[in-house]
């Protein structure tokens, strides 16, 4: 596949996707270390959820037959959670509060504020079904059933959910092991004074952040020295300790770009050049028999390849679950008078202009403007050989999608 030629995404996506082999170390951790950690195993429900019947309001457990017009029902008693209850005295009402097993014979609960007490007990004054306000055993969970299939990914909602199962251990799949390395010899870490001709490494930072955020686990982040012999053993040593090695950089057609080089000459280069803007120079390939993504060097096109390629091959390798994107169909409120050979992601956001929600650009599209992507909240498609006028519909995909 490597050429001159500019591959398509989809085609792009398809090769390294099949070339991206699901991790098999499998660890086990505390629940509460598991946030972000994707599971190996399938969790199955190993007792119902709730376990018994409960109230879900502070009030009164009655049977509705009881009820009469004009006539008080006396209190029985008085059952607070975490206590089992005793059954419910024939006509009769129990007061009960939010969480509180339901008495066996009941088969309602009045919520307090729908009561009137007196010395003579409780008198409704609502209509009262039958079985409202009362959570049925298991109706969150039922014993047997799949509460999260290997593959998925530990949210805060799905750690509640582990939590109500009584899991306290959770088999997760082993962290990717990922090697930054940024190439170009006028780049400066923060912290440091500028020479001349030299500018401060945005790349590193920006590919640490989206790494935490996707769950890996960076092991390797170093500058690297433009000569081929550095650029080899950087990648070399890389390979030894990652199970993906990511550039930014030395991917391009320039003498400097030493990375698509090394790659030919001493690994495998199998993608090189996408039909994307930004983002055509990437490349992809292996070295050791360790995967290489080679992103541009500019600060935006860092960001969308990373988030149109690299995400899905980094979801590829962690063995999680992903529905495809779905993204938004809305207007743009923007205009490109010529349509590039090449699929535009422009770094946009959604605002509301005349009572309606459309797409807004950043002014300046440039790859070294990487303030784009802070005002964006995401990335609207530009179709192939595409013009926009104001008013025409196209596929939005927010950041928080693309990192998912």
């Amino acid at each position: 596949m490597a050429g001159h030629e500019l591959t398509p995404l989809e085609d792009a996506l398809a090769h390294l996707l099949a070339r991206a082999p699901t991790m098999t170390e499998t660890e086990t951790v505390n629940l509460t270390d598991s946030l972000n950690r994707i599971l190996a195993e399938d969790q199955t429900v190993p007792a119902d959820v709730p376990p018994a019947d409960n109230s879900a309001v502070d009030g009164y457990a009655l049977r509705c037959r009881d009820l009469q017009p004009g006539k008080p029902l006396p209190v029985s008693a008085r059952i607070p959670a975490g206590e089992p209850p005793q059954p419910l005295t024939p006509g009769t009402a129990a007061r009960i509060f939010t969480g509180s097993e339901i008495p066996p014979g009941a088969d309602s609960v009045v919520m307090q504020e729908r009561v009137e007490t007196s010395d003579a007990g409780i008198s409704v004054l609502a209509e009262v079904t039958e079985g409202q306000n009362i959570r049925r055993r298991g109706q969150d969970l039922a014993v047997g059933n799949l509460a999260l299939p290997r593959g998925t990914r530990i949210r805060p909602q799905e750690m509640g959910l582990l939590a109500s199962m009584g899991v306290a251990r959770v088999p997760v799949l082993a962290k990717l092991r990922v090697a930054i390395l940024t190439t170009g010899d006028e780049l400066v870490d923060p912290g440091k004074p500028l020479g001349p001709g030299q500018i401060y490494n945005t790349n590193r930072f920006t590919l640490l952040g989206l790494l935490e955020l996707a769950g890996c686990e960076v092991v390797l982040c170093e500058s690297v020295e433009d000569t081929r012999q550095a650029t080899r053993n950087a990648l070399q040593q890389a390979a030894d300790r990652a199970d993906l090695i990511i550039t930014s950089g030395g991917v391009s057609v320039g003498e400097e770009d030493h990375v698509r080089a090394v790659l030919e000459d001493s690994g495998d280069l199998s993608l090189w050049r996408l039909a994307i803007k930004p983002g055509k120079p990437l490349a992809f390939g292996e070295i050791g028999g360790t995967p290489v993504l080679g992103l541009p060097g500019n600060p935006a096109s860092v960001l969308v390849t990373f988030l149109m390629i690299g995400m899905p091959l980094i979801r590829k390798r962690q063995g999680r679950l992903h529905t495809e994107l779905t993204g938004e169909r809305l207007p743009a409120a923007f205009q490109i008078d010529t349509g590039s050979i090449r699929r535009e992601f422009v770094r946009a956001r959604k605002e509301l202009r005349d009572g309606q929600v459309c797409i807004a650009a950043y002014s300046n599209q440039s790859s070294g403007v990487l303030n784009s992507a802070c005002w964006a909240s995401g990335l609207a498609v530009v179709p192939e050989n595409t013009s926009v006028k104001p008013g025409d519909v196209l596929t939005f995909y927010s950041f928080d999608e693309l990192l998912a």
